[in-house]
């Protein structure tokens, strides 16, 4: 799952494999979080139920033995989720034990595809121990699940994600981290209180190409920085959608969780196993539209870039013709500023992210690196100053870190931050306003209402965020 360029060509080099996925998708969540009293409840009932768990499996065949595996909890089993559990079934040194949905045929659909791999991998050719829940509580109250990985619609990331920490797990969570800067803020407080490995699914970081040109960047090789370019998508807008007939088989009062009720329609919650990425991340009661979908990778990269993983931009300023299209810009107190922009130079199409410096420029997209004079990416790496963190690949190197409990290459604050530039980006064309931003204090500076009422948003009923 990563774009690999060999050594030493990085000029016309060949892509071995690409298969990033554009979103978190579809999982679809459960309840609200509970109170101490509540998951208290949830335990009891979880520890009182016979759970089918082969301890041998896969320990005749002379891998690894069964005590030193990881075992995994899948939160959402639709199109992203799916890719996932291909790639985590295939790793040797984790089991997947549980999955997690609101739509029947999803859940149990993964179910069985757990059992068959594994049934495949014994000498007796059957197994039946994987755990189905709707409700994702009683999956994270399992004292046997060492980890989870999320993979839901972008307003049930937070609350399973602070439940699963709480409760001792291991946190792998698609992109968009969040729904909002508060959430994105809770979740970095919540991962370093309670000494949690949490990877974001920013699946670009893994790649080959986009490390090389950050690195390149970052070591001055096209000089003085003067600006960059990331060509992404709009902001999300408010779910206008008609009420369609469901058939049974859906939770849908879970699916909305924490947002406002309102009737189904297929777009938000297509029914059963489906290969597209549903459009839900086009409104804004899930989702902050390709602003956010789609931002989490590229203005990611551009962090990444800038050099700017503990911090973000100072001030974000809307196009000046009021429309929602390219020309927003980000200012940082310190570097070049960042666009949402088509092109770079008039006639110039930006493809993916645009580093522009005073002496070249790289271009840098999946499956694509092009510098500006060509023999930049020549580069040998001994002329490289900056070094940045090589992944084996996104989910192998979230297990690797949980083994050694070191910092993942995309962790919660990387994640948490770029998703404010997101977040940020949006408010500034949701209100046509300049907005102010201190990003050590994760605070508006001097905010108007308008600007102040989107650090956080309502949520429905006891569906609040968790205390941590």
């Amino acid at each position: 799952m990563e774009c690999i360029i060999a050594p030493g060509c990085l000029l016309g080099y060949k892509r071995v494999s690409l298969r990033f996925e554009s979103k978190t998708h579809q999982g679809n969540l459960s309840m609200a979080p509970l109170n101490r009293r509540g998951f208290a409840k949830v335990a009891a009932s979880v520890a009182a139920t016979p759970t089918i768990i082969t301890s041998a499996i896969r320990a005749q065949e002379g891998k690894e033995a069964p005590s030193a595996r990881l075992r995994l909890g899948f939160i959402g089993t639709g199109k992203m989720n799916s890719g996932h559990l291909v790639h985590f079934l295939g790793q040797p040194d984790c089991q997947v034990v549980a999955v997690c949905d609101v739509d029947t045929k999803r859940r149990e659909d993964s179910k069985s595809r757990v059992e068959k791999k594994y049934a495949d991998e014994t000498k007796s050719g059957t197994f039946k121990g994987c755990g189905s829940y709707v409700d994702f509580r009683e999956l994270i109250a399992r004292k046997d699940i060492d980890a989870v990985v999320i993979a839901t619609p972008d307003h049930w990331h937070t609350i399973p994600a602070i439940e699963a920490m709480k409760a001792g797990k291991d946190v792998y969570c698609e992109k968009p981290l969040t729904l909002t800067l508060k959430e994105s803020k809770l979740l970095i407080d919540a991962t370093r209180k309670y000494d949690r490995v949490f990877q974001v699914g920013s699946q670009q970081r893994s790649g080959s190409e986009f490390r090389v040109a950050c690195e390149l960047v970052r070591s001055g090789k096209i000089g003085k920085l003067k600006a960059v370019y990331a060509n992404i998508g709009g902001p999300s807008v408010p779910c206008d959608l008609p009420e369609e007939p469901m058939e049974p088989g859906l939770d849908w009062d879970r699916w909305l969780g924490p947002a406002p009720v309102r009737p189904y329609n297929s777009v938000l919650a297509p029914r059963g196993v489906h290969n597209h990425f549903p459009n839900w991340r086009l409104y804004r009661e899930y989702s902050g539209g390709m602003m956010t979908d789609w931002g989490a990778h590229h203005f990611d990269i551009a962090q990444w870039g800038l050099g700017m993983d503990m911090s973000g931009p100072v001030e974000i300023i809307p196009p000046a013709d009021g429309s929602k299209g390219a020309g927003l810009k980000f200012v940082y107190a310190s570097g070049a500023p960042l666009y949402r922009a088509e092109e770079y130079e008039p006639g110039k199409k930006v493809n993916g992210v645009a580093f522009i410096g005073e002496k070249g420029k790289i271009f840098v997209n999946r499956g694509f690196l092009k510098s500006e004079p060509d023999d930049l990416i020549k580069t040998p790496e001994s002329e490289i100053s900056v070094k940045l963190y090589k992944s084996p690949g996104h989910q192998r190197d979230w297990l690797n870190c949980i083994k050694s409990r070191q910092k993942p290459i995309c962790d919660v604050e990387i994640g948490a931050r770029s998703a404010a530039v997101c977040h940020l980006g949006n408010i500034a064309y949701w209100t046509g306003e300049t907005v102010r931003w201190n990003p050590q204090t994760w605070s508006f500076v001097d905010p108007s209402p308008a600007v102040a009422k989107w650090y956080d948003r309502e949520r429905r009923g006891e569906w609040q965020l968790p205390q941590i």
